[in-house]
């Protein structure tokens, strides 16, 4: 099977026939390697934290993983590490993303969607995901971390060209990558310089002081939160606006009653969320999944996608219920790999989609044919027009 194959724009028509006919599948990768595809719900999960698949690149097999090439001040991240390293980075950064941290975050984070509102207008129409869904998170990760304001507008830039790469330009994700590089090597030295009250100043310290975190570390940590951060949360909040919209029903149910919104976001999460797939990973040993065998060094992609619109776990999984329970939902992750900002992100789209939907009660879909970001991994859009 050619992953390819209408992944991008009909994804789930093809996992639906995958979880009937072939839940464990041999594939090509978007890199041109083989792998193998995961697709039901209890399969995914069950992948998703099981320590015989790594994250390691180090466990796949000769020659097997391509991918993006990320150089190793980068590379050194949370996405590529199994225990005990990704258990000590993780619970170094995990602090900034405790509860009371992200309930201190909710005013900040109202006060730039109102900011942003504002600048729209009362009417008129407007491409959400530039002016609302993308500029929002981009804003929080960065007051979160502590990254000035003239340098975010690149970083959006950057970010964007490496989650949708531009065939026509290969040498385009070099570049953003070198600039990155370069980016954050001179704001980890400011900060040096000067501390500031942000989380990456603490990051700092606990290298310098402690000694806990390699150079690579910390500047792979700052790369990944910073990425992240923003890659998911512009995606969650333009689905969710998408799917709302195309559902009146359950928009009016909403609207009706606010209180709903935070079980709604999870709903919307389940439904439309920012990934098709997990991330990669490798088998460290012969695994068997639903009867199939997956060799030592094979290459393992988990749909999260599929397993949520997956029937056996999901009753009549491809309507969109604002008020079923989906509980269990894997958009997010599942096991030691759980998504970190995943409480940020939830606050983020919640925050969102209420100040939107009071600010304009006749929001509407505009006109133009919706596209989707060319990615594999990545689902989101690439412009979402609405008028109000």
């Amino acid at each position: 099977m050619d992953l390819a194959d209408g992944l991008i724009t009909q994804p789930y028509d093809i996992y639906r026939r995958l979880r009937d006919t072939a839940p464990v599948q041999r594939i090509t990768g978007p890199d041109g390697t083989p792998a193998w595809l995961v697709t039901r719900y209890e399969d995914v999960r069950a992948a998703l934290a099981d320590p015989r698949l790594s994250l390691d690149k180090r466990h796949a097999t000769p020659g097997t993983c391509k991918g993006f090439s990320l150089p190793p001040a980068l590379d050194a991240n949370l996405l590529n590490m199994d225990p005990p390293d990704h258990t000590r980075i993780r619970r170094l950064v995990g602090r900034a993303f405790t509860p009371r941290r992200i309930q201190q975050l909710r005013e900040p984070v109202r006060r730039t969607a109102d900011r942003l509102l504002d600048a729209l207008g009362t009417h008129g129409s407007t491409d959400l995901i530039a002016s609302y869904a993308a500029p929002l998170p981009i804003t929080v990760i960065c007051d979160l971390l502590g990254v000035p304001d003239e340098h975010r507008l690149d970083f959006r830039v950057w970010t964007d060209t490496l989650v949708a790469p531009d065939p026509a330009r290969p040498e385009a994700g070099r570049e953003a990558v070198a600039a990155m590089l370069g980016f954050f090597t001179r704001l980890l030295a400011a900060k040096r310089e000067q501390p500031a009250d942000d989380l990456l100043s603490d990051l700092i310290a606990v290298r310098d002081e402690g000694d806990r975190l390699s150079e690579d570390e910390l500047m792979s940590l700052a790369f990944l939160i910073l990425f992240a951060g923003y890659e998911n949360t512009v995606q969650l909040i333009g689905n969710s606006v998408l799917a709302l919209l195309r559902h009146p029903d359950q928009l009016a149910a909403l609207r009706k009653d606010p209180a709903r919104l935070p079980a709604a976001v999870e709903e919307l999460t389940r439904y439309e969320g920012p990934a098709l797939f997990g991330i990669r990973r490798f088998a460290v040993e012969e695994v068997t999944i639903s009867g199939v065998t997956v060799p030592a060094g094979e290459t393992v992609w988990v749909s999260l996608a599929a397993a949520n619109r997956d029937p056996a776990r999901f009753p009549d999984p491809d309507r969109l219920d604002l008020s079923r329970d989906p509980s269990g939902h894997l958009a997010l992750g599942h096991g030691i790999h759980y998504c970190l900002g995943a409480p940020l992100a939830r606050a983020e789209t919640e925050i969102a989609l209420a100040a939107l939907l009071e600010r304009f009660p006749d929001l509407a879909l505009g006109p133009g044919e919706l596209r989707w970001r060319p990615s594999m991994r990545a689902r989101g859009l690439m412009a979402l027009p609405v008028t109000y």
